[in-house]
């Protein structure tokens, strides 16, 4: 008799997981009642490290694009918010727009950008930022490298603009991690692994190399841009030097490294590492630099897949499956009847 196979897209262990989130997301959303400014400026904090975490996962670990330049969207979200609320429209509504402005801005970019592979690619979107930041400063508006800051910002009151930017900032994750997840459990999901393997071999196989380049080089630059609009409404100021410099795309790589590339699950485990340990360390300066670089050397030495890739190695848990999954239902008969 023939194995038969039956091929799932969710488990039990993931059907629980959902809920879980959900649960989770439902509490979070109490957080503002509790009146705790402190957790409130923080929850922002980590919800723009899990953006920066999951797109950049998108684009390094599920299409192969390594990129040192996100910084690139990182700032210009920021800068269109300033941009866009000098201009008139209201403070949030400009903090979301900002983003969309950056994903358009993006598309014509990635018809230059795509045409780079490996390391030019890499060094090309350093290049990018650069050019980025450098335009920005020449807007009177944000004076140099003076900078200015989010001025409308002044009309609410303090407690009140936390609250609402907290709300804000998990709804802005939630929807970029949920578009993420039902992106990769596409076919344009399966068809950017393909790609990060072997993009020729993909395109011989009727797979839309640059169409699904270009889809999540613009879906990454929208997450960086929101990230940077948050970013710029926690902090209300904006200086380009400190928007657009290469740490953001460090701290980017660090988390992904830590919590395991091409994982969905491992972006956010890495950049709740990542803010942990900032949260514990960064009071120490310098000394916090050199424990991150050596926490990186560590992590990678012992977890060379990441946490979350050692934790599927183990155990083979996958909690927010983006793959399917054969399930043999019969098994093969090894018998034989003579007649």
């Amino acid at each position: 008799m023939t194995p038969t196979y039956r091929i799932d897209r969710w488990t039990t262990s993931s059907r629980i997981s959902v809920w879980a989130c959900a649960l989770i997301l439902l509490a979070l959303c109490l957080v503002p009642l509790s009146g705790d400014d402190n957790l409130m400026s923080r929850g922002v904090v980590l919800f723009v490290y899990i953006l920066l975490a999951a797109t950049w996962n998108a684009l390094a670990g599920f299409a192969g694009l390594m990129s040192v330049g996100q910084q690139a969207f990182f700032g210009l979200g920021a800068y269109f918010a300033i941009r866009l609320s000098d201009g008139g429209i209201p403070v949030f509504v400009a903090l979301g727009l900002s983003s969309v402005v950056v994903a358009a801005l993006s598309w014509p970019m990635s018809f230059v950008m795509l045409r780079l592979k490996d390391g030019e690619f890499a060094i090309g979107m350093w290049v990018l930022a650069s050019t980025c930041h450098l335009l920005v400063n020449l807007d009177p508006l944000i004076q140099g490298e003076t900078g200015t800051s989010l001025i409308a910002f002044n009309s609410y009151d303090p407690e009140l603009r936390r609250q609402i930017l907290f709300l804000f900032a998990l709804g802005s994750a939630a929807v970029v991690l949920g578009l993420l997840f039902w992106l990769l459990r596409s076919r344009y999901g399966a068809a950017l692994q393909a790609i990060r393997d072997d993009d020729e071999a993909a395109g011989s196989l009727g797979v839309e190399v640059l169409k699904s380049k270009r889809l999540i080089f613009v879906f990454s630059a929208f997450g960086a841009a929101i990230a940077g609009a948050l970013w710029l409404g926690a902090n209300i100021s904006f200086q380009p030097k400190s928007y657009f410099g290469v740490q953001w795309t460090a701290y980017m790589i660090f988390m992904v490294l830590v919590g395991g590339i091409g994982t969905f699950e491992g972006a956010v485990l890495g950049a709740i590492i990542f803010f942990v340990i900032e949260t514990f360390f960064a009071a120490f300066g310098v000394w916090y630099l050199i424990g991150l670089g050596g926490a990186a050397i560590v992590f990678s030495l012992g977890f060379p897949q990441g946490v979350w890739g050692a934790v599927v190695q183990k155990w083979d848990l996958h909690l927010l499956p983006i793959g399917r999954r054969l399930t043999l239902t019969r098994e093969p008969n090894s018998t034989q009847t003579d007649d």
